[in-house]
């Protein structure tokens, strides 16, 4: 039975002479060992420019033998590397069936020191031992794209945004097919109030990952956010329609946004005229006792009101005023002119 399956990351290997001899121990070991059922041909995944093994995105129908043949020969490159990671899936029918994540875990400098840092950076109050570690990983290693990312999101934490964009950009300098740095620095755009740059950002984000990442769904949301600035509300619209789709499992940590994403895609269709659709959308919202994004049962009522009554409908009167008693003054507003 054949499988969809796909591939996606980065392996650096630091000098010329380890890329000589892991390209070699491939092409031996795909021949020898593996009988050619290997789904990453080295001439397409090996870069001599770069010095790496470069996989943007692959997609490709494999058997169950092929996917495990190609992990494990990932598994076994990976260790030669200094930096980088590879995610793998298998999805039948749009479900994940299995998924593989390789990454180097040998006792160079540069892969310790940088697994050190990620890990320091999981503890409150350890940033800047955790910045220390990333240091001494880029030292070893000055294409550690994904030190310079970490150190970009300490830095954000840290409120040092000058730092935190410069990590962020020289991460996309080095390796510009990561999802994770383009999020980082989209998310820091947003903060300056610069929508267009953001969202230009965050589109990367999603061509650069795939629905069944967190990260995706993070960026389309927050994409849309950037488009309802900007007055975008059919770009916007499109956005939050396939978030609010979404069928996010438990744990899931997009699922405490839908509220918000109800919310604003009500907005969204409101400022359209589509008066019907934004009514289901509030509803959507108020559904939800909960949620992210400081979205109030006061201000859905009162816009689920606004759009009843555009829509030509009852009942609009008693949301306006269940969003007043909840505090909403633009209900009581709205309530005192109708008076």
């Amino acid at each position: 039975m054949l499988y969809k399956v796909i591939f996606s990351g980065r392996l650096e290997f630091g000098n010329q002479r380890t890329y000589d001899r892991v390209l070699k121990m491939y092409e031996h070991r795909k021949e020898n060992y593996y009988r050619s059922e290997i789904l990453l041909n080295e001439e397409e995944v090996f870069d001599a420019g770069s010095l790496a093994l470069d996989v943007p995105r692959f997609i490709a129908q494999s058997s169950d033998k092929s996917w495990r043949n190609t992990i494990n020969m990932l598994q076994n490159v990976a260790q030669y590397a200094v930096a980088g990671d590879i995610n793998a899936w298998m999805l039948d029918s749009g479900k994940v069936l299995k998924k593989a994540f390789v990454e180097p875990d040998s006792d160079k400098a540069a892969v310790q020191s940088y697994r050190t840092g990620r890990e320091l950076l999981k503890e409150d109050g350890r940033e800047d031992e955790a910045i220390a570690a990333l240091n001494r990983a880029i030292e070893k290693f000055e294409r550690h794209a994904m030190a310079y990312e970490r150190r970009g999101y300490i830095n954000f934490v840290l409120q040092n945004y000058e730092d935190a964009l410069y990590d962020y950009s020289k991460s996309i300098d080095i390796n510009p097919n990561s999802p994770n740095p383009y999020y980082g620095r989209a998310y820091l755009k947003m903060l300056k109030k610069d929508w267009v740059s953001a969202s230009a950002d965050f589109d990367k984000v999603t061509k650069r990952s795939i629905p069944h990442q967190n990260i995706y769904w993070k960026a389309r949301r927050l994409k849309s956010e950037c488009h309802i600035h900007l007055e975008q509300y059919k770009e916007a619209a499109f956005d939050l329609k396939l978030f609010t789709m979404r069928n996010f499992g438990e744990g899931n940590p997009n699922l405490m946004w839908l509220k918000k994403a109800y919310f604003d895609y009500g907005f969204v269709l409101l400022q359209q005229e589509n008066f019907v659709d934004a009514i289901k959308a509030f509803d959507s919202a108020l559904d939800f006792a909960e949620g992210k994004g400081n979205v109030s049962d006061a201000e859905a009522l009162f816009y689920r009101g606004l759009a009843t009554k555009k829509a030509g409908k009852k009942g609009f009167k008693s949301d306006l005023e269940s969003a007043a008693k909840k505090g909403s003054k633009k209900a009581a507003r709205f309530l005192a002119e109708m008076a």
